[in-house]
């Protein structure tokens, strides 16, 4: 008999969100393409979360606690437990003049430090929706529970997922010590910057054992300056010997 999971465990589960039967959240790549909102850029599959976490919708999160390994099913989650109640004090209204370009309806803004959505234009004002784009909808999801996930490091894996969306960070655990082996691209990687934080603070917090977390970034030598006039020197020198035997 299988073992209910419970809030502080690692689960890898499947799911898929909708809103009024349109699909705008899935971890299935083919159902993402069949409803057009495929991302080449995302990660697609199983994923690890922990309960308790937040790292879902609370009303998700909810509803798998309890629940068994196995299990494949589905719920409907009201505003509050999904992307909130729709707010009409985050519905505000700005000069044009404050915007870089001219707003238009339905155009994303970034303003007095925060991101919101152009609902109207009237004169010279534009009025701007911060609330989440979901407020006020309920969404509907179905889910598989494939199973818990015990191994640490898979558990690590997982966290890295949920807030830097890669696959391609290697990781070692050894003597309270998690160790990253970064790729040497992520210095670009706008998310992993903000979100690393958090995903330190949180092997911290789960993890009492861990002393110790190393992010180690390689770098390979590029040719040196050298090699390369050598290599530029062999080319001229064959160039002009193709030269002397043409005349």
């Amino acid at each position: 008999m299988e073992m209910a999971v419970q809030e502080g465990d690692f689960v890898r589960i499947r799911y898929t969100g909708r809103i009024g039967g349109d699909v705008f959240d899935t971890t299935d790549e083919e159902i993402a393409k069949e409803e057009d909102i495929y991302n080449q850029m995302a990660e697609y599959g199983p994923v690890t979360i922990r309960l308790g976490s937040r790292h879902i919708l609370a009303g998700l999160e909810e509803e798998l606690i309890g629940k068994e390994v196995g299990t494949e099913g589905e719920v409907e989650i009201p505003p509050e437990k999904a992307f909130g109640e729709h707010d009409e004090n985050e519905v505000r209204s700005f000069p044009v003049t404050q915007f870089r370009e001219k707003p238009e309806p339905g155009m994303r803004v970034s303003i007095e430090g925060r991101e919101g959505v152009v609902i109207s234009v009237i004169g010279r004002r534009a009025v701007v929706d911060f609330n989440h784009p979901f407020a006020g909808k309920s969404v509907h999801y179905t889910y598989s529970i494939l199973e818990k996930v015990e191994d640490q490091a898979e558990q690590i894996r997982g966290l890295i997922r949920i807030f830097a969306r890669r696959n391609d960070i290697d990781l070692r655990i050894t003597d309270g010590t998690v160790e990253l082996e970064l790729p040497h691209d992520i210095i670009y990687d706008r998310r992993w910057m903000v979100w690393r934080g958090n995903l330190i603070s949180q092997v911290f917090e789960y993890y009492p054992e861990v002393s110790k977390v190393v992010m180690k970034e390689t770098f390979t030598r590029p040719p040196s300056t050298e090699s390369q006039q050598e290599t530029e020197e062999i080319g001229t020198a064959e160039a002009d010997e193709v030269g002397e035997s043409e005349d």
